[in-house]
């Protein structure tokens, strides 16, 4: 174990190193992240009704459920988890010009999903941009954030509200 505010991913030298998790009980534990792809009223549109590429929305929603089965392949010292479930939601935003992306990932194991949770937002929100960037190029995508977890021995934790 490490000692408070040392980072577990390092060792005593400063090398890197995959968390030793053995020692931990298997507890549920679930992870929620969030993030936003900003965009022009017109390619919004673009997202909702299909673009030439096909059904934006649900090709982002199942890359970014592959993603979160993926993350250890793409995050080097993520461990493989037994993901007991994995949530993709994208939902556009008129007001705000977005397409707000959130991911919710369960596991029964001894370490957390937020990083499937996260990896989930980033390739969703990657892919909207990639299936609408010959509408638009400067799209930006932002915001991604873990918003809530739950389980494990750090205990819980909610993000506070984003400010207006």
């Amino acid at each position: 174990m490490t000692e408070e505010g040392a980072l577990s991913h390092l060792d005593d030298e400063g090398r890197p190193r995959m968390v030793d998790v053995s020692g931990k009980a298997e507890s549920a534990r679930e992870a929620t992240a969030r993030g936003s792809v900003f965009m022009s009223a017109e390619t919004l549109r673009l997202a909702i009704g299909g673009s030439k590429k096909g059904d934006v929305l649900t090709t982002a929603q199942i890359a970014g459920i592959m993603a979160a089965k993926r993350t250890h392949d793409l995050v080097p010292l993520c461990h493989p988890l037994p993901l007991s479930n994995v949530n993709v939601a994208l939902q556009p935003d008129d007001a705000r010009g977005t397409v707000e992306i959130t991911a919710t990932v369960r596991t029964t194991a001894q370490t957390g999903v937020e990083m499937e949770a996260l990896t989930a937002v980033s390739v969703a929100a990657l892919t909207v941009y990639d299936m609408l960037k010959a509408a638009q190029k400067d799209m930006r995508i932002g915001d991604i954030r873990l918003v809530r977890k739950t389980g494990g021995k750090s205990g819980d934790y909610e993000a506070p509200a984003p400010q207006a």
